[in-house]
């Protein structure tokens, strides 16, 4: 049963997030401009079709004089109302597609055809995502096959999932219950039933809910223990022979490479640097580095890549 929600709209489908009030009135007000233009087109239609009927008394004997002062009017007054709005929107792109630092992160995997969940602590779903009430999260998706769309209709919010690369998306949920989760892309036959549920718990509700979920170890735990396992800090160890970038200190923070780019080491570098490693060369080193391409599925990259952020945590808070 969905959660009891809201709207400042009365008959506007209601919304259970911070998201969903945004992105309802940019589109109330695109949905009012456009019907006001047309009222007042269909309006003089109909009024200049009844006036100069066939048959009726009006005076038609006055001069025809071309005047542009109504025109320029009408088309600058609502080229700004269009303008206005779409500044709007593109505030509220920037605004939705850029997440807070402070948000709690969830990882999420599309498959033909299923949601895979995984959360920091450890706790694991599939097509079901649970979340504290009032607290921002932040969910870093991508495909382990095709292209898949991760919609939640009641918080206003959707993103495609592509293989191969991370996208985020965020929310504060603002209403207990459950939503349903809905691919919005095509992608397979089975493509009606990948679907999923959304559960806004209180945030007690949601601790005791990951206290209950079997004992697992936590991401970072997982991503550490896949990295030795693999052997990757025979190069990328303090003590390594390699010379390999060091990892430490790395997540968050500008990488100049061998191109002469400089991109920002965040999720999708890591992830990339992992299955693509040599697309982007860290300046100073030689691409020696193995693709994992193959090796290792979607979800254990997420592992990794929460071990090498929170490498990059530890230095920070190391005096």
């Amino acid at each position: 049963m969905d959660g009891e929600v809201t709207s400042w709209v009365p008959f506007w489908p209601r919304t259970a997030s911070n998201t969903g009030d945004t992105v309802n009135t940019i589109f109330v007000g695109l949905l009012a401009l456009c019907v006001f233009i047309c009222l007042m087109n269909y309006g003089l239609i109909i009024v200049f079709a009844a006036r100069y009927r066939k048959g009726s008394a009006v005076d038609r004997r006055g001069q025809v004089r071309k005047t542009w002062k109504w025109e320029i009017g009408w088309t600058s007054a609502t080229l700004l109302g269009f303008l206005l709005l779409f500044i709007s929107g593109a505030g509220a792109y920037v605004w939705l597609y850029r997440s807070p630092n402070s948000a709690e992160e969830i990882f999420v995997v599309g498959k033909q055809w299923m949601w895979k969940i995984q959360h920091a602590q450890g706790a694991r779903e599939i097509d079901s995502l649970h979340v504290p009430l009032g607290r921002t999260v932040r969910l870093v998706m991508t495909s382990q096959d095709v292209i898949h769309s991760f919609f939640i209709p009641a918080f206003r919010i959707k993103h495609d999932v592509l293989p191969g690369t991370y996208e985020t998306m965020w929310f504060t949920a603002t209403k207990l219950g459950d939503y349903r989760i809905n691919c919005t892309q095509f992608c397979g036959l089975e493509h009606a039933h990948m679907g999923g549920q959304l559960v806004v718990m209180t945030p007690a509700d949601y601790e005791r809910w990951l206290a209950m979920q079997p004992p697992s170890q936590t991401l970072v735990s997982q991503g550490e223990a896949l990295f030795r396992r693999l052997g990757c800090g025979g190069c990328h160890g303090p003590n390594s022979a390699v010379h390999a970038p060091p990892l430490e200190g790395v997540f968050g923070r500008p990488v100049h490479l061998e191109s002469g780019e400089t991109v920002m080491a965040d999720e999708r570098y890591v992830h990339d640097s992992i299955l693509l490693p040599k697309s982007q060369v860290v300046a100073g080193y030689a691409p020696i580095m193995p693709s994992f391409a193959g090796q290792i599925g979607e979800d254990d990259v997420f592992k990794l890549v929460a071990y090498i952020k929170s490498l990059s945590d530890a230095s920070r808070t190391t005096p």
